[in-house]
């Protein structure tokens, strides 16, 4: 009976302190993207000139890396940061442990596909396109990293139309237009 005594007191005790932290510890909005701020932005990218569509597709990525939380935007940040020094384990880790606070936030997963993609590993940064193409289907840098991915892997046709995707998305985005013309050169070479 001593032992089930024990067992209650420390049973009790840990809820009350859960209940406590979770009273104190702020809840973390799953990404504090403004929906109706991000479907303007998109319009007005359709229709914008190459000088507009740079500073609206730097709006998109301020509006996407929002976070809701100081802390996820550190862990964000550190990820990218350890992805520009080139140490990709270290940006692996990163952004695995934001996914692993912030499950919702997409830019997690965009910058954890970029790790595993540079670090040669496409199936799991597939994987994580898929996720961020789930939360925002018009994620024109997760977008293209999927065109590129099928691209290296022989998949050129599905690349090709991932590439008129974006381009529907982001006309004027860098790259794009060079990127489709060489690819639609290569399949029509194929088909001949």
């Amino acid at each position: 009976m001593m032992w089930f005594r024990k067992y209650l007191k420390r049973a009790v005790a840990s809820a009350l302190v859960s209940a406590a932290l979770c009273a104190v510890v702020p809840v973390i909005p799953a990404h504090a993207v403004d929906a109706a701020r991000i479907d303007d932005l998109f319009a007005r990218l359709a229709q914008a000139n190459g000088g507009e569509a740079s500073r609206i597709e730097d709006e998109i990525a301020l509006e996407f890396a929002r976070s809701g939380s100081d802390a996820m935007d550190l862990l964000l940040e550190r990820g990218r940061d350890a992805l520009a020094a080139g140490d990709f384990k270290a940006a692996i880790g990163h952004f695995t442990a934001l996914i692993d606070h912030a499950p919702d936030f997409a830019e997690g997963y965009n910058g954890r596909a970029t790790a595993y993609y540079m670090a040669g590993l496409y199936g799991p940064s597939m994987q994580d396109i898929g996720t961020v193409l789930t939360f925002e289907p018009r994620h024109f840098g997760a977008l293209s990293g999927l065109a590129l991915i099928l691209e290296q892997t022989g998949a050129e046709p599905k690349a090709l139309e991932v590439l008129y995707t974006i381009r529907t998305l982001h006309p004027h985005m860098g790259g794009l237009s060079e990127r489709i013309a060489r690819l639609e050169l290569k399949l029509e070479g194929m088909t001949l």
